[in-house]
């Protein structure tokens, strides 16, 4: 399942992203998951959330970021959950490589059965119309 927490800045995504992570770590019968960019979230994640920094592994791009995702997937069978901060900032603010990346992780969550939510800076009318069709917006 993919979700979207869509919203332009400032609209409190980080907060409910947080918010969703504590809820998946109190339910989750495996691994929690939360990548961000920079590391503003070190001490607002729970600690058995594992936190992982994408600027600590040089990922730049839709491309890149799906193959560590799918990395990570192959390495974990545990995980339940990967909650994404900024999705944007990592992988770029074109909107059709986006959509692109978005329609490599749909087969992917569906196979592993991992929860996949993102948040996104904008609003929820600019999202690729086939995307918004394959996620849930929360």
């Amino acid at each position: 399942m993919i979700k979207f927490l869509a919203g332009n800045k400032g609209s409190g995504k980080t907060k409910k992203l947080i918010a969703l992570a504590h809820d998946a770590v109190k339910v989750s019968k495996g691994n929690v998951v939360c990548v961000e960019k920079g590391d503003t979230l070190t001490y607002d994640v729970d600690h058995k959330c594992r936190l992982i920094n994408i600027e600590d592994y040089g990922i730049v791009g839709f491309d890149a970021f799906y193959g560590f995702i799918s990395g990570l997937c192959a390495c974990n069978y545990d995980i339940t959950d990967v909650l994404v901060d900024s999705t944007l900032k990592i992988g770029g603010r074109d909107m059709e490589q986006f959509a692109a990346f978005i329609k490599k992780v749909a087969p992917l969550a569906e196979q592993t059965g991992i929860t996949f939510v993102f948040s996104v800076s904008a609003d929820a009318a600019d999202l690729p119309a086939d995307v918004s069709a394959i996620v849930e917006l929360i």
